[in-house]
């Protein structure tokens, strides 16, 4: 999500992730398929794992399915549960900015 594979990009290998990382290569194995059952990897013989064209796109469906199902409904309660309202939620952003602007003046 963060760019730092790109679609075509060639991921480090087991053995290579597992030393730098200090984690067991069976973790590693586990991972790298679960990459691949989602559609985010391939695995070319001989060569490795390569990031398929519209990974990033699928995960970040993924990501924001999760969001919405699993963390949302948490923040939604909280904010609830504090009594803050939309013009509070979005008024300390722009505050500070506004702040910023009189500050730069």
């Amino acid at each position: 999500m963060d760019g730092l594979l790109l679609e075509g990009d060639a991921l480090p290998s087991v053995r290579q992730i597992s030393s730098e990382q200090r984690i067991n290569p069976n973790t590693v194995s586990k991972a790298m398929q679960i990459l691949m059952d989602e559609e985010l990897v391939e695995k070319k013989r001989g060569l490795g794992m390569y990031v398929l064209t519209g990974a990033k796109e699928r995960l970040a469906k993924q990501e924001r399915a999760k969001f919405l199902q699993q963390e949302w409904p948490q923040i939604e309660e909280r904010i609830e549960r504090l009594g803050l309202g939309l013009d509070e939620l979005l008024g300390s952003s722009e505050a500070d900015k506004g702040k910023s602007r009189k500050d730069e003046r």
